[in-house]
């Protein structure tokens, strides 16, 4: 099976990226995609990130889109991962590891001292990932009072200044 091919993503992604949250919600109870209230930025995912200072990825096979990850600037100097979600036939295979790579990477090229993220309670396997590429779990949740009903715990891993003792080997 030819690994998955990773590249900036285009609005007309659309179809790709809305098929593979979907897929990805139809895993656990009461997850819904709102598309006309609240997840409509998938509806143009590289023209709503880009107009927030952004960058959003796919990664696709002959299957279609079958990875996402999109990064936005927050407050503080952090960097904000949103939209990481991997098809089940992909997992495990390294393709979520690289889309957060895509992140860091990019956090580093602006200067950005951390990597933040919110994820719901119910993604446990993607806690697991975080934690395994060194993110920290923060004290505390917040409620999006979305149709999903949403609780989301916050991760953030600092980020090595470049030419600190952390990164020089």
């Amino acid at each position: 099976m030819p690994a998955p091919v990773v590249r900036p993503a285009r609005d007309d992604d659309a179809s790709g990226v809305i098929a593979l949250v979907a897929a990805c919600f139809a895993e656990y109870d009461n997850c819904v995609l709102d598309l006309e209230h609240e997840s409509g930025h998938l509806l143009r995912v590289a023209s709503h990130y880009a107009g927030v200072d952004g960058r959003a990825w796919v990664a696709t096979t002959g299957d279609g889109v079958v990875g996402c990850v999109a990064c936005r600037p927050a407050p503080d100097g952090v960097l904000e991962l949103q939209m990481l979600y991997v098809a089940a036939p992909e997992r495990r295979r390294g393709l979520g590891a690289s889309l957060v790579g895509l992140v860091e990477d990019e956090a580093r090229r602006r200067g950005a001292g951390a990597v933040e993220l919110w994820s719901d309670t119910r993604f446990l396997d993607a806690h697991r990932l975080y934690a395994g590429l060194g993110y920290e779990r923060l004290a505390g949740t917040r409620e999006l009072r979305d149709a999903s009903d949403t609780v989301e715990f916050h991760f953030r891993k600092a980020l090595p200044v470049p030419g600190s003792a952390a990164t020089d080997d």
